[in-house]
């Protein structure tokens, strides 16, 4: 009785750390939108900062992960749970790699003029926050339901970023001296896209842990 309990002591410390390093994520993701949008440097090197604190917590994550595994030998269900666990937090790391990657394009483009207004990025960063959110959540929930409406998040961000691509084009074509900055814009749309990409990846996860299934 004493070794169930412990058991599922460290399936709930599990959960709770994959939903505070989704929230690490999250808050990423918002910060770095906001460097670009705000043109603050400052804030796009904090990102790039906080980065090392992901890592960190995905180790931790790992480690406890393996410790369940060898401790207490799940099976089924409970065994693919902790194996998503470990797999999706690889994929949240990913994300706060991303948000590296932009606030390095944030910092470049912040040194020059801007080349546009903001409008289909931000939308792209709030679209890929929701997605972090909610994955996370529907992983602590083992919830299919839940998982699958991220999945379906994800057709917004591949649409917009071809609609910045498109506008983008138009920039370079008209005015070839805009094109460094419209090619860090385009790599900048790109990774929020890559970022929906890794949510959808833990939603399948997710699906396949509560279900037994591959989708």
């Amino acid at each position: 009785m004493e070794q169930k309990r412990h058991f599922q002591e460290q399936l709930d410390l599990l959960s709770e750390k994959v939903l505070v390093l989704g929230g690490s994520v999250e808050e990423a993701i918002g910060n770095v939108v906001s460097a670009l949008v705000g043109r603050d440097s400052d804030l796009a090197r904090r990102v790039i900062r906080d980065d090392e604190r992901v890592d960190r917590f995905d180790l931790d994550i790992d480690q406890l992960g393996m410790e369940i595994l060898g401790l207490h030998q799940p099976v089924a269900r409970d065994l693919r749970f902790v194996i998503t666990a470990m797999k999706i937090t690889n994929d949240l790391e990913r994300i706060a790699d991303l948000c590296t990657n932009v606030a390095e394009r944030a910092i470049e483009l912040n040194a020059e003029p801007q080349l546009k207004p903001f409008i289909d990025i931000p939308l792209m960063a709030r679209r890929a926050q929701q997605m972090v959110r909610g994955a996370p959540d529907a992983f602590a929930q083992r919830d299919p339901a839940a998982a699958r409406a991220v999945i379906a998040m994800d057709d917004e961000l591949d649409d917009r970023m071809e609609q910045v691509f498109r506008e983008l084009l138009t920039f370079m074509t008209e005015d070839p001296k805009t094109t460094t900055r419209a090619l860090r814009l385009m790599f900048v749309a790109k990774y929020f896209e890559r970022m929906g990409d890794q949510a959808t990846n833990i939603g399948e996860q997710i699906v396949f842990m509560a279900e037994g299934r591959v989708i």
